[in-house]
């Protein structure tokens, strides 16, 4: 076979065609809801939490990046890292517009990474948010990389010398995943049936990805900015090990300057594993 034979590099740089959303607004407080969310302003309806952004985007995401590679690894891939910036928060009731494009690939030694860049913007055509999501397709090969990849976010081991700014500590509920579930759209059942899960190697229900991050989003806005969650600009996390439902994480963040904070996510400290590393975020 000749190398890289299957991909589909051609659609590099291509922008899918544009979705419409219309944000809904007792799906964006089941989502507050469903996420353990303190925050008031998410809770009572006037804009949605952060990462609730993922939710417009969730189909048209997975398809620009499943697009660039063969079908055999579709069902193969995992989340790998997610960057969100935010350019004003989602409000309940508007008619987004999402479009889509995979804008880099490479591979790695034990699969294949896709970068997908997501762009949502508003009825007047201006920018809400763009995300860029990093698909990781497991035992996948490719030689070589194309195209771009997304914005560094990498952790500076030096920072575990000095005293963190704060920590927070979570812990998931049993029915975390069941609740989710509907408001973000991810009904993947790897979250919902434990059979499945352990016949997919894993020790059981996982907590959605995405859930975690959201967990780490109020985390930091609790501490930092609890009555304006608006200032939230980015957030950008590497996703390292799944959680479980009922367990308890912890995650420590540095203030690193300038409304910058790095932070990682440990989870149950008997597994000795972290379930977030990488952590970036940005408060204006």
């Amino acid at each position: 076979m000749a190398a890289n034979e299957g991909f589909h590099l051609d659609r590099l740089d291509q922008w899918t065609g544009e979705q419409e959303f219309k944000v809904e607004p007792l799906q964006t407080i089941a989502y507050a809801k469903a996420t353990n969310d303190p925050i008031a302003a998410h809770l009572d309806g006037t804009y949605a939490p952060p990462v609730f952004a993922v939710v417009p985007v969730t189909a048209i995401m997975a398809d620009a990046t499943m697009s660039v590679v063969p079908d055999d690894l579709m069902l193969r891939i995992l989340h790998g890292e997610h960057d969100f910036r935010f350019h004003r928060p989602i409000v309940p009731g508007e008619v987004l517009t999402v479009r889509a494009k995979p804008i880099g690939i490479e591979g790695k030694e034990s699969g294949v990474v896709v970068t997908t860049l997501l762009e949502t913007r508003d009825s007047d055509g201006e920018l809400v948010n763009e995300q860029y999501f990093i698909g990781f397709f497991r035992g996948g090969r490719f030689e070589g990389s194309f195209g771009e990849k997304s914005p560094e976010h990498s952790f500076d081991e030096a920072l575990r010398a000095s005293e963190p700014a704060f920590t927070s500590v979570q812990t998931f509920d049993e029915d975390q995943t069941f609740r989710y579930s509907d408001p973000a759209g991810d009904p993947m059942p790897i979250h919902l049936d434990d059979d499945f899960a352990k016949a997919m190697g894993l020790p059981g229900i996982i907590i959605h990805g995405l859930c975690t991050i959201a967990f780490t989003s109020h985390a930091l806005l609790s501490q930092v900015s609890p009555e304006d969650p608006t200032r939230l600009k980015r957030l950008a996390v590497r996703l390292s090990k799944p959680a479980l439902p009922k367990e308890t994480i912890t995650t420590t963040f540095w203030n690193t300057g300038g409304g910058t904070y790095a932070f990682e996510t440990a989870g149950d400290e008997k597994a000795g594993k972290f379930v977030i590393t990488d952590g970036l975020a940005e408060i204006s």
